[in-house]
């Protein structure tokens, strides 16, 4: 997605939309604050996000590696 399709989201729906990817990433076991960076990071593709954090790359790279 990118920021402007999320822009274009209802305020409802941005609230959904970003507590379904912090709970997705939470479950996968990553850290709660690198969750809500990563979550709040909508051009970053959350299922992509949660293969590599599986496979033991660190939060902060993850961003980098799919942008």
């Amino acid at each position: 997605m990118t920021a402007a399709q999320f822009e274009r989201l209802a305020p409802s729906e941005a609230e959904a939309l970003l507590c379904a990817r912090f709970r997705a990433l939470a479950a996968c076991g990553c850290p709660p604050d690198d969750a809500l960076v990563l979550a709040s990071r909508v051009d970053v593709d959350v299922c992509g996000a949660i293969s590599l954090l599986r496979r033991g790359c660190p939060p902060a790279l993850v961003p980098a590696l799919l942008t």
